[in-house]
Parts: structure tokens; C-alpha cells; sequence
């Protein structure tokens, strides 16, 4: 009896399963939205400066809209209407995404031209894209310690790599107004470093050669020991940094600043620690 009992229990399981089995396999999400328009018009705005008004297509099903601005920042969330800034002339690959049900997403890119900089915050760099031997030729290398650790000027970037703590810097003059605050910036990544330093001044005391640099104290920077820099890292400096007072800074005279990049440690990582879009620009009006 009970032989026949597991039979037939094991039979009626059998039959309960395959009766759970759907009668067709269908393909995709059904509740996925489909054909959210991504289109949106740019339009500069009477605002002085290089204001423009991102407008999304009107439709209905967005649950949410992101955009990237083509300036090397990526991409974050906003709103259906976005008034955005362009300090720096230049060509911008805009991309709008709109999200929908299921995970769908749709994206429209329009291109932007943006024909000269803006007055009050254009970038004050010179060569901060490192696009070019021309680039290149505007940022001096500041020799700190030991020879382990050094700058590489590449085709659209700056890489520092290096070990045994040895030290090296890059820097530039940049003139300045007494009283007007400023903000330095850079686009940076790097597989993750030990032991290691990474930090931006902008001061009106000039380096030497063959000496370390701290004048004004730290303004933004990675430190290993502080937290950030030890893992794969990429994105702007400014939003990584776990060192340094903030990148805002203002002189009391007018005159000369110095903007200084510099680093060091044990072992900077295996791709060392690259930097591209540098830019130091004063407040808008």
C-alpha cells in the first residue's frame, strides 16, 4: 500500500507541474513602455551668456529623463525642461534619455554649437584638453622629488604614474581678479592606487623646481588614507575628492595664480592616474 501510495503522489506531482506550464513562451516585457519619444529641442535663451533651454517632446508614459550635456561630465537626471550652461566655446553631442515601465529607455542625441565663450566664466586654462602639442606646450613640469614618479602629456588627456613615493607636478600661470571667486575642475580616473596622494592648488605664491608645493593649502584631491583613490575611480575630481577645502577660491589682489597638480605614493596603480578638461573659471555674472 504504500508502495502504491508514493506512486500515485509522485504521479499527481507530475501532473500538477506540467498543468503550471504556460500554454505559449512570449518574448520581452509586456508591461515595458515602447516608443517614448527622446526628441527635444535647444534653444539659446535671452539670458546673457551661454544659456540654452532643453525642452523634451510633450508625450505621455516618461517616468523619468536624464541628459548629457556632451561635456565630458556623463549623465544625470533632470526634469522634461532643463536651462543649461555652456561656459566654453565649443561642439556638444547633447543626449536626452526618457525612461518608461519595464526598464525601457529611449535616447536622441542633437548636436549643439556653442560659437564663443562666455566672458565672465570661460575657462581660464590654456591646453586643458592636452589635445595637441600646442595644448601641451602651456603646462610646465614641476620636478619634486626622486625620478620613480612622472607626467605623461598624451593625445587628450595628462597621466601621472609611479612608486616609491617620489613626487611630480604640472602647473600654469593664470591671471586673476582680486575679489572674484574661482572653481578648478577636471575630469579624473584611475584604476585604484595605494599609499597614495593626488592634489590641486591654485595660489598666487609661484613653485620652484626641485621643491614640494603646499602654498594656499590643498583645494581638491584623492588620499588613499582618507578613503578615496583606492579603487577604480573615474568622474570629476571635484565630486571623488575626500581631501582639501573645496574648489572654490578667491585672491585678494589681482595679478598671477599659479595652478599646480601634483602626486605621489607608494604605487599610483597599474594605469597610473589620468586627468582630462582641466578648467579653473571664474563665477558667471
Amino acid at each position: 500500500m504504500n508502495k502504491w501510495y508514493s506512486l500515485f503522489f509522485v504521479a499527481v506531482m507530475a501532473t500538477s507541474t506540467i498543468g503550471c506550464q504556460p500554454d505559449e513562451v512570449t518574448e520581452g516585457n509586456p508591461l515595458a513602455s515602447s516608443n517614448l519619444d527622446a526628441g527635444f529641442t535647444a534653444v539659446k535663451t535671452d539670458v546673457a551668456g551661454n544659456h540654452y533651454k532643453l525642452t523634451a517632446n510633450p508625450g505621455g508614459g516618461f517616468l523619468g529623463h536624464a541628459w548629457d550635456l556632451g561635456d565630458g561630465a556623463g549623465s544625470g537626471k533632470g526634469s522634461a525642461v532643463e536651462d543649461v550652461f555652456f561656459p566654453d566655446a565649443g561642439t556638444y553631442d547633447v543626449i536626452h534619455t526618457t525612461y518608461g515601465n519595464g526598464a525601457s529607455s529611449f535616447s536622441s542625441t542633437q548636436r549643439v554649437v556653442v560659437p564663443t565663450s562666455d566672458p565672465a566664466a570661460g575657462n581660464l586654462v590654456q591646453g586643458g584638453k592636452f589635445a595637441n602639442a600646442e595644448d601641451h606646450s602651456k603646462w610646465t613640469i614641476l620636478n619634486i622629488s626622486g625620478t620613480a614618479t612622472h607626467w605623461t602629456l598624451n593625445s587628450g588627456s595628462a597621466t601621472i604614474t609611479g612608486s616609491n613615493s617620489d613626487q611630480q607636478g604640472i602647473y600654469q600661470a593664470i591671471p586673476v581678479v582680486g575679489g572674484k571667486q574661482y572653481k578648478v575642475d577636471m575630469l579624473v580616473s584611475g584604476s585604484g592606487a595605494t599609499d597614495t596622494w593626488f592634489e590641486v592648488y591654485v595660489s598666487q605664491t609661484p613653485p620652484s623646481q626641485n621643491s614640494d608645493y603646499s602654498a594656499g593649502g590643498t583645494l581638491i584631491g584623492l588620499n588613499t588614507w582618507n578613503g578615496c583613490g583606492k579603487t577604480p575611480f573615474s568622474g570629476k575630481l571635484s565630486s571623488l575628492s575626500c581631501a582639501g577645502s573645496g574648489n572654490s577660491v578667491t585672491f585678494a589682489n589681482s595679478g598671477t595664480a599659479y595652478l599646480v597638480i601634483k602626486s605621489g605614493g607608494a604605487n599610483l596603480g597599474t594605469t597610473g592616474i589620468t586627468i582630462k578638461d582641466v578648467s579653473f573659471r571664474g563665477s558667471a555674472n
